[in-house]
């Protein structure tokens, strides 16, 4: 399944070389322990407003930030993460954090993953966001080289209704900024910055969370609506978080 993958992957970006009209490509990384439907309605929201080519969705290998939990092996995060897909066309799993050996033990860095699409994805126009939640875009002053991360794609900060762009404006060094134009109201949903963009998206309601998800199952207790139905199945197949 891994080879096959890459192999797709590998023609993916071979047949990109022969194309010139640009692509907006979204990438979406997480634990995804277990791909749960908050994911999936933060991916199809933004999907609704920015209309994508491609949305990658990147299991992580071992997050470089400290876990206090044992993630489910990376085989398994990364089968639910393509059932979640399966239904989206345009929904790519990606082994981008799998590693070499596709075991998903080594560590990457965001900056590294972005930049590994921004190789892939280098025709003129061709534009990558990042989608992450609010509370993980207000720590990006501790991910490894976050002004240059912050220079190199936008960002889609998905949210509840009712947060600021003010709270988001404030963890931004002020040296990246773009100059507002004169007598231009500041935009309520974007940041502007020298080199890109930081869209806040706060449509999504959704409160499910993988730790809520985890407990449940391991109370023996239903998940149906709280993931895919085809994670369901799959949970249930593999007996996973009991």
């Amino acid at each position: 399944l891994g080879g096959a993958l890459i192999t797709t992957q590998a023609h993916r970006s071979h047949a990109l070389t022969h194309t010139h009209h640009p692509r907006k490509i979204a990438l979406f990384g997480g634990s995804f322990d277990p791909v749960h439907s908050g994911h999936m309605a933060v991916a199809r929201a933004a999907d609704r407003r920015f209309h994508f080519d491609e949305l990658h969705f990147i299991p992580s290998g071992r997050p470089p930030h400290k876990q206090r939990y044992e993630l489910a092996p990376y085989a398994h995060r990364f089968a639910m993460t393509g059932l979640a897909c399966a239904d989206h066309p345009h929904f790519i799993p990606s082994l981008a954090e799998a590693g070499s050996d596709l075991s998903g033990r080594q560590v990457f860095y965001s900056i590294d993953t972005v930049r590994h699409f921004r190789h892939i994805y280098n025709h003129r126009g061709d534009k990558l966001f990042f989608i992450l939640g609010a509370d993980s875009f207000l720590e990006i002053a501790t991910w490894r080289e976050y002004e240059a991360l912050l220079n190199t794609c936008d960002f889609i900060v998905a949210s509840r209704p009712g947060f600021r762009t003010d709270a988001l404006r404030l963890v931004i060094p002020p040296e990246l900024l773009a100059r507002p134009k004169e007598g231009e109201p500041l935009d309520s949903h974007a940041i502007h910055l020298r080199r890109s963009t930081v869209h806040l998206l706060d449509t999504v309601s959704s409160h499910v969370s993988a730790t809520e998800v985890r407990k449940r199952l391991d109370r023996g207790q239903s998940v149906h609506g709280l993931v895919p139905l085809r994670v369901e199945e799959y949970i249930s197949k593999q007996a996973l978080y009991r």
